[in-house]
């Protein structure tokens, strides 16, 4: 039988759950128990929400006690899980990153952007104008 070490990523069998964790039956045979604060990186309130007996799991050893006892968690499991997957790097001159769900361009949010501006300045200017009485106050056109 392999030993277990600190830091596997085992995959296992629930075979007990308690009120403060879950026991797990490992591949090589040993049991290990998983604490409810090691379950979900969310609180649990009931651990039964989570998963039943003859669940299958998959857990990180965090301890190995010399009397037997063995520390495992279900989220760091997870969580190394996510660290293992690969980095999914986009090419720098697609402008991907800025992409929409109908695949806008960044240029093409911009170029929307500057046109809309600009008609807003339009309006705001047609405003001021009508206010002061056309290009010139009628007060200066006297003056003149």
């Amino acid at each position: 039988m392999p030993s277990i070490e600190v830091g596997q990523i085992l995959e296992g069998v629930v075979t007990g759950i308690t009120n403060f964790g879950a026991f797990i039956l490992l591949p090589n045979g040993e049991t290990g128990l998983v604490h409810i604060s090691e379950v979900a990186d969310t609180y649990v309130k009931d651990i039964n929400d989570h998963f039943k007996k003859k669940d299958n799991v998959k857990v990180k050893v965090l301890t190995v006690n010399g009397d037997g006892k063995i520390g495992l968690s279900i989220r760091r499991a997870s969580v190394e899980e996510k660290k293992e997957q690969p980095v999914r790097r986009s090419n720098p001159r697609k402008n991907t990153r800025f992409q929409g769900v109908i695949g806008v361009t960044f240029e093409d949010k911009l170029a929307k952007f500057m046109k809309d501006s600009d008609e807003k300045q339009q309006d705001i200017k047609k405003n001021t104008d009508s206010k002061r009485g056309g290009s010139k106050s009628s007060f200066r056109q006297g003056l003149e």
